[in-house]
């Protein structure tokens, strides 16, 4: 995408300087010009950045011209709706308003049939002479119309019936690419646009929730689409979400073609796709479909079609459109990668927040290559909306690394299903959060061995040899009544269970052992606390030591950076829960020493400064980041000219290898990862044992 024009006369927008004398020192006049330019400044850095993919300044460069802005707005009380500085701090909404759209916003007219693509152009030139098409992806995000008033953001709007939607605009403000100003604008302008999630962005937002110990997204649409709906706009701005504007709703500028429609919109700054194009006949959308199908799996976003619009508007008027599509366009859909297969069972899980889910239990099918079995239903109203029941013949759906899900029933089962009054694993009282329902029983058989689970895993306690089956087991047979029972026990005690023997036992009571001598990162991690994965739990480390972790107070919390009022209420909530009190007085007792320091850091990796993008193969993010660190280095989430290596796993985001590539940023593949930085730290202990 080409370059926007930069503004004219503005000393921030090449090589800008930010030595800034003192606010306190500048009159409001003067004050209010700086913060003009830094505006205009910012939004053109935002265009570049988000839009272009081609930045011109250094992410260090840029943050000093927000913070600088940002300081002048507070010290003179100068309100712009529009300042690059609302898209973030905005306070939580209490829910979302309806608002009626400036103009129906339709859906379109689908097939996946060729014939009926054929039918489509043959109804077109029955009344337009060779007609020009507009080719485009359809994208898999989530439809919106925006509003600029004198080129000003002014709302934002989701689909909803077409008619009337659901006021986001304190979330849409967050999304960078989302143009706060729109330079020499009609005086009024409405565009629609689709707002999606990156593959890169998905996987690790997944990744996260993981941790945390909440349900990963399906699919990239559904983040996209749950994220926009978010109350908390300090939630979407930490989810990096992305847009495409494809159309014109309303202007008070006229046009005659889509073309020139797209062009406006690239010309105003919008991020417009560069896959668009323009054919003369039929087959050659058909082409497009294929060349774009086959390219799909490499995009940086979902798609799950291409569209062909008449590229002509007045020509579009003689078609009109139906209450529910325009006639005058048509979707080419791609086939979902689905499986058919009956739901044997519904079953109830417990999870180690005592969340219960129910998990479909089906006669295995295999889809897009993989053999799947079972499918999360995720809670009571999904079920009900589905109307998945035992018996039922259902579609499979997976695309790509997208978790299994039910997409329809086909026929309806001769089974029942509700949700239990009482927990399935220890008849505890059962209470609803919202669309989700909990067992209220401390001593839950099931969630204690979740809990054990967690508690053991190599990004907690990292206690090699009890998994799954091992804390099944404890808790069964008794063997472990609580987290600190694991402290106390003896060759004996797990050498009875089933596949131990006394060398077996010995070696996770080594492992129990060695697990008392843990980082308090690790611990809180360990712990299970709602909303907290290790990421989290290592602000929370940074911040507090354990005692005053057990104390802090909500408002206290929400201090730490990453920490919201979500997960400061669930910290505070947790530990002032008398049983997870007596827990952690428990550990303690048992020998447990959480201590603020990693452990003892090498200095083989001494001054280097790594981000990562994308998954590697054989380390998570946290395990790989907890590495480098114990030996020196320095990990971060974004680039600055200080960065020495970028290591690109799959899925990398397109973000930070532009970012990478304008800082001059060395990238790392997996392999160079493991020679150049890994084999660091393994010569580094050879020289150290040598010694």
């Amino acid at each position: 995408m080409s370059r926007p024009e930069p503004p004219s006369d503005n000393p921030y927008v090449e090589t800008p300087d930010t030595d800034f004398s003192p606010v306190e020192e500048l009159e409001e006049r003067t004050a209010r010009g700086q913060a003009t330019l830094l505006r205009e400044a910012i939004e053109y850095h935002d265009r570049l950045y988000y839009v272009a993919a081609d930045p011109a300044i250094a992410d260090r460069t840029y943050d000093a011209l927000f913070e600088r802005l940002a300081e002048i707005e507070a010290a003179f009380d100068l309100d712009d709706p529009a300042s690059p500085t609302r898209r973030v701090g905005a306070e939580p909404v209490s829910g979302l308003d309806t608002v009626a759209h400036v103009a129906p916003l339709l859906s379109l007219d689908s097939t996946d049939e060729a014939g009926a693509i054929h039918e489509f152009d043959e109804r077109i030139r029955s009344v337009v002479d060779d007609p020009t098409y507009s080719l485009e992806p359809k994208f898999d995000g989530f439809s919106v119309e925006i509003v600029y008033d004198g080129g000003v953001f002014e709302r934002a709007v989701t689909r909803g019936d077409g008619e009337v939607g659901e006021n986001v605009t304190h979330n849409v403000r967050t999304i960078r690419s989302v143009p706060m100003r729109l330079p020499d604008a009609p005086d009024r302008l409405a565009v629609r646009g689709e707002i999606y999630m990156p593959r890169s962005a998905f996987h690790d937002l997944n990744e996260r929730r993981v941790e945390r110990g909440e349900d990963p997204f399906a699919n990239p649409r559904n983040a996209a689409a749950g994220t926009v709906r978010q109350h908390d706009p300090a939630v979407v701005a930490d989810r990096p979400l992305d847009l495409f504007v494809y159309d014109v709703i309303d202007a008070s500028a006229g046009f005659d073609t889509h073309t020139e429609v797209l062009t406006e919109l690239k010309r105003l700054g919008f991020p417009v796709c560069d896959l668009n194009r323009t054919a003369d006949d039929i087959d050659a959308f058909t082409e497009y479909r294929t060349d774009l199908g086959d390219r799909r799996s490499d995009l940086s976003f979902e798609i799950d079609g291409v569209i062909a619009k008449l590229d002509d508007l007045t020509a579009r008027e003689e078609f009109g459109a139906t209450a529910h599509h325009p006639r005058w366009a048509i979707a080419y859909k791609y086939p979902a990668a689905t499986g058919e297969t009956t739901v044997r069972r519904i079953v109830v899980q417990v999870g180690r927040t005592g969340r219960l889910t129910p998990v479909a239990l089906l006669d295995p099918v295999d889809v897009d290559g993989v053999t799947i079995s079972r499918a999360s239903l995720h809670n009571a109203e999904q079920v009900a909306e589905l109307g998945v029941t035992p018996g039922a013949v259902v579609t499979i759906e997976r695309a790509g690394d997208v978790i299994p899900q039910i997409g329809s029933v086909i026929e309806p089962g001769d089974g029942d299903f509700s949700m239990p009054e009482a927990c399935p694993r220890c008849d505890g009282a059962v209470v609803a959060e919202g669309p989700m329902q909990y067992c209220t029983n401390v001593s839950c058989p099931a969630q204690l061995e979740a809990r054990l689970e967690h508690f053991a895993d190599r990004s907690a306690m990292d206690i090699e040899g009890l998994g799954e089956e091992v804390a099944t087991r404890l808790v069964a047979t008794d063997t472990v009544a609580s987290l600190a029972d694991l402290f106390d026990l003896t060759v004996d005690d797990l050498a009875g269970l089933e596949g131990f023997g006394e060398r077996s036992a010995e070696a996770v009571l080594d492992e129990v052992e060695g697990a008392t001598d843990v980082t308090l990162a690790r611990f809180v991690h360990a712990l299970g606390i709602r909303e907290v994965g290790l990421e989290r739990a290592r602000a929370l480390a940074a911040a507090f030591d354990l005692n005053e972790l057990r104390e802090a107070s909500v408002e206290t919390l929400r201090t730490v950076e990453d920490v919201g009022p979500e997960v400061a209420r669930s910290v505070a909530a947790f530990f002032d829960d008398e049983h997870n009190a007596a827990l952690v007085d428990e550990l303690l007792a048992a020998g447990v020493s959480p201590t603020r320091e990693t452990i003892e850091r090498g200095d083989a990796l001494a001054g280097v400064t790594v981000v990562f993008t994308g998954s590697l193969d054989d380390l998570t993010r946290a395990e790989a980041t907890d590495l480098l660190e114990r030996h020196g280095a320095s990990v971060t989430s974004s680039l600055s000219g200080v960065t020495d290596y970028l290591v690109v796993g799959s899925n990398p985001g397109r973000r930070k290898l532009d970012a990478a590539e304008a800082e001059g940023v060395e990238r790392l593949d997996g392999d160079e990862f493991r020679e150049r930085l890994l084999g660091g730290i393994d010569a580094a202990a050879t020289t150290a044992d040598d010694d």
